[in-house]
C-alpha cells in the first residue's frame, strides 16, 4: 500500500499565503484598472502596474477598431475582461505657454448670502450659494447688474427665479426687502472670470487647444463656472512670486489686446477652444494613459518674458484613470526650484512630456510642499478636446 506525501505545515501555509496575497492582488487591479483602454492600431497593450498586467486572447467586437482583451497577472491569472479600441495615434503640439482666460458665466453664480434688516429673502425663498440664476420673472439674466436692476424694480412684489442646482433646474419665489435705499435680496452672485494659465496642447489637425487641466472655479464657492462664452489672450509675463511652504507662488502678468482663440468648454479636465493662429511648439505623439511610467519626465513652462522652458521632474505615481489624480510629480529641476520654488499657480495646464510623447499636464501645486503636485494624464484632456469639438459642432447646427 502507498503511502501519500504530506506537504510540511511550514510550506502549506507559505502556499497559502501565496494563494491570499495573489487573490488580493487580482481583486485590486479588477477595480482599479479601467474597463477600456485606448491603444495605438498595430501595438500589444501594456498597462505601467507594478507587477505585471498582459493582455491577451483578444476577441473582435462588433464595431470597427474595438475588441475585448483578457488582462491576466504574470500572464496567466485571469483579472477581468475590458475592451481596447485601437487608433491612430494622434500628434499635438506641445505649447507651455502662459495665456490669458475670460470666462463669462451662463447665468449667475450665487456666492454668499446676506442678511438684510434681520432676514434674507434669497435664503427664505430656498437659494443656496453655488446655485446658479437663470432666470428672474421670465427674464434671462447673465450679469450681476442686470439681475440688480430686476430685484430694484419689483418694489417689493415677488420675483418668480428659476435657477439650477447641479444638474437639477428649479424655480422659487423671492420677495425683496427694503434695505439701504432699494429692494434687495441677500445676496451675492458672480457672473464672469479672468485669470492666467497655461496651455498644454493645440491640435493641428482641428486648432483645437486645451489648457489647465482643472476646472475653472469660483473664488468663493470652488465650484466649476458654467461657461456661455469667453476668449483666450495673449499674456506678458513679468515673472513670478516664488512659492514656500504654506503659500504657493503664482505667475504675474497683463492681459495683452490680442485674443488667441475662443472658449468652448469648462469642465473637470481644464479649458478647451479653438484657435486660428496655432502657438509655437514641438509636435509630439500623445502618450496613452497606460503607457505613462514612474520615473523622469520633464515639464514646458513660461515663467517669465524669457519664453517656455524645459525643466525636469520625477513621475512619482501613476493612478488608474478613474482615480482623482492620475499623477504625483516632483520637481527635481534646480532653475525651477531656484526662480519659482518648485510649482506655481498659473503653471497648471504645463505639459509633460516622457519618453518623446506628451504624456500629461500638471494641476495642482502641494501647499505644504511646493516641490510636489498632482497631474492629469494627456490622453484624458484629448478626449475632453473631442468632445469639446462635438459639442460646439452641434450648437453650430
Amino acid at each position: 500500500m502507498r503511502r501519500m506525501r504530506h506537504i510540511p505545515q511550514s510550506a502549506a501555509a507559505i502556499l497559502s499565503a501565496v494563494c491570499t496575497a495573489v487573490m488580493m492582488t487580482v481583486g485590486y487591479y479588477g477595480t482599479a484598472l479601467p474597463d477600456s483602454f485606448t491603444n495605438e492600431r498595430g501595438r500589444v497593450l501594456t498597462l505601467s502596474t507594478r507587477l505585471p498586467v498582459t493582455a491577451a486572447a483578444a476577441v473582435e467586437c462588433g464595431d470597427s477598431g474595438s475588441r475585448q482583451v483578457s488582462l491576466r497577472l504574470f500572464g496567466s491569472v485571469p483579472i477581468k475582461e475590458v475592451r481596447e479600441t485601437a487608433v491612430e495615434r494622434p500628434t499635438l503640439i506641445a505649447c507651455g505657454q502662459a495665456f490669458g482666460i475670460k470666462l463669462v458665466t451662463d447665468g449667475v453664480m450665487v456666492i454668499d448670502l446676506k442678511k438684510l434688516s434681520g432676514r434674507c429673502p434669497a435664503s427664505e425663498a430656498g437659494l443656496r450659494i453655488g446655485d446658479v440664476i437663470e432666470e428672474v420673472n421670465g427674464e434671462r439674466v447673465g450679469s450681476n447688474s442686470r439681475i440688480s436692476e430686476l430685484i430694484r424694480s419689483s418694489r417689493g412684489e415677488d420675483c418668480t427665479i428659476s435657477y439650477r442646482r447641479g444638474e437639477q433646474q428649479r424655480e422659487c419665489t423671492l420677495t425683496p426687502v427694503f434695505s439701504e435705499g432699494s429692494y434687495r435680496a441677500g445676496m451675492w452672485v458672480r457672473d464672469s472670470s479672468a485669470g492666467i494659465g497655461t496651455l498644454t496642447f493645440a491640435d493641428p489637425a482641428t486648432g483645437a487647444f486645451a489648457g489647465l487641466g482643472h476646472s475653472i472655479c469660483d473664488a468663493d464657492t470652488h465650484e466649476p463656472l458654467p461657461l456661455s462664452h469667453g476668449s483666450v489672450t495673449e499674456v506678458e509675463l513679468s515673472g513670478c512670486t516664488k512659492s514656500t511652504k504654506g503659500e504657493p507662488g503664482q505667475l504675474i502678468g497683463e492681459f495683452t489686446d490680442r485674443d488667441i482663440g475662443e472658449l468652448i468648454l469648462n469642465c473637470d479636465g481644464g479649458v478647451y477652444g479653438e484657435t486660428d493662429c496655432l502657438p509655437d511648439g514641438e509636435e509630439l505623439p500623445l502618450g496613452f494613459a497606460q503607457e505613462v511610467r514612474e520615473g523622469s519626465a520633464y515639464i514646458l513652462a513660461q515663467l517669465d518674458d524669457g519664453g517656455v522652458k524645459r525643466y525636469n521632474i520625477t513621475i512619482e505615481r501613476v493612478s488608474p484613470i478613474d482615480c482623482d489624480h492620475d499623477l504625483i510629480i516632483k520637481t527635481s529641476d534646480k532653475r525651477l526650484l531656484r526662480k519659482a520654488g518648485g510649482i506655481v499657480q498659473g503653471m497648471s495646464g504645463s505639459p509633460i512630456i516622457q519618453n518623446g510623447r506628451l504624456v500629461g499636464a500638471v494641476t495642482h501645486v502641494f501647499v505644504d510642499d511646493p516641490t510636489g503636485g498632482y497631474g492629469i494624464f494627456a490622453e484624458r484632456m484629448y478626449t475632453c478636446s473631442l468632445g469639446a469639438a462635438k459639442s460646439e459642432t452641434r450648437a453650430a447646427g
